[in-house]
């Protein structure tokens, strides 16, 4: 035992990559899972357990098999969706500019007022729809070529009991002439006024919407960091991992029943097109072993390694 190497993993880049840091997450998520007494508690601690990568002459790794529980709210479940939502978004918006070479991106953010558990399902519902209803609008659909949405949810744990941000991050393709005259641009006003008469609000809600540049590098303003904040975790470990355990088993509970059956992305127009043409796999259920990186992919085999989770020493060993 002593002879085991600890496991690390480094991206083409130098990064190393969280493995030990996600499945300690996912063992306390799961424990609080089976204080919950959520039958998946079990099988959400099996996750990851053992790690099988392919090996190249330089050292670079791909995973090759494991097995994942896909949990919504599995940290290590989620961290793999999110490497696989945004390489697959970039592929998708790389062919759209392809495709539109006089295309624009907007990058649009909508949100409401907080929420309590109990109502976070059917606000989220309500959103689900309110958003499809503003894409339908007769200005917004004039010059929109196709859109993504995502949702995302914070915990305000200030409050005397949890209360949850939910919110949406809309990346928009338009055409050009969105950006021309009045009678096709949108002002971040008139974005709010559409966004309130959808959810059907009796407030002014937050909206903020930004012009995104082409470029797909990493500046604040790029296309590959709106497509990195779009595919970005639902949920992030922290807000359910507060070390508070009463609120922490308050907000999993939550959040389990909140999200359960709904989904985190969803395209419109041509860039649901694109994906099908792409023939793109579904990541909310799908395979989390393949992330569609190139990042991670490697030249030859040759070796493969196993690594396993040894729970004395809270790491990963091969």
């Amino acid at each position: 035992m002593t002879d085991r190497k600890v496991l690390v993993d480094k991206s083409r880049s130098g990064k190393v990559r969280p493995w030990r840091e996600r499945k300690l997450e996912n063992l306390q998520y799961g424990d609080y899972l089976q204080i919950l007494n959520y039958k998946k508690a079990h099988r959400v601690k099996e996750c990851g357990e053992v790690l099988r990568f392919v090996e190249d002459e330089q050292g670079h790794k791909k995973l090759a098999q494991t097995w994942f529980c896909h949990s919504r709210l599995c940290p290590l479940c989620n961290w793999r969706r999110a490497m696989k939502q945004s390489n697959q978004l970039t592929q998708i918006l790389e062919e759209a500019v392809k495709q539109r070479k006089t295309g624009r991106f907007l990058f649009l953010t909508l949100t409401v007022e907080n929420t309590t558990g109990k109502q976070l399902k059917s606000e989220l519902r309500q959103m689900g729809r309110a958003i499809r209803d503003l894409m339908r609008y007769k200005k917004p659909a004039k010059n929109l070529l196709g859109y993504v949405r995502s949702t995302e949810v914070t915990v305000n744990h200030e409050a005397d009991q949890p209360m949850y941000h939910h919110h949406m991050h809309v990346l928009l393709f338009v055409k050009s002439l969105y950006f021309k005259g009045s009678d096709n641009y949108i002002s971040q006003s008139e974005w709010t006024g559409y966004w309130q008469r959808a959810m059907k609000l009796n407030y002014v809600p937050i909206v903020n919407v930004e012009a995104v540049k082409p470029n797909v590098d990493r500046h604040k303003n790029s296309l590959l960091a709106s497509a990195q904040e779009t595919a970005k975790y639902q949920v992030k470990s922290k807000d359910i991992l507060t070390n508070n355990q009463e609120q922490d088993l308050q907000v999993i509970d939550d959040l389990e029943q909140a999200l359960a059956g709904s989904r985190q992305i969803s395209y419109g127009g041509l860039l649901k097109e694109i994906r099908k043409q792409l023939q793109l796999e579904d990541v909310e259920n799908g395979d989390l072993i393949n992330t569609d990186s190139d990042d991670q992919d490697t030249d030859q085999v040759v070796r493969e390694i196993v690594a396993k989770w040894d729970y004395q020493r809270n790491n990963y060993f091969v």
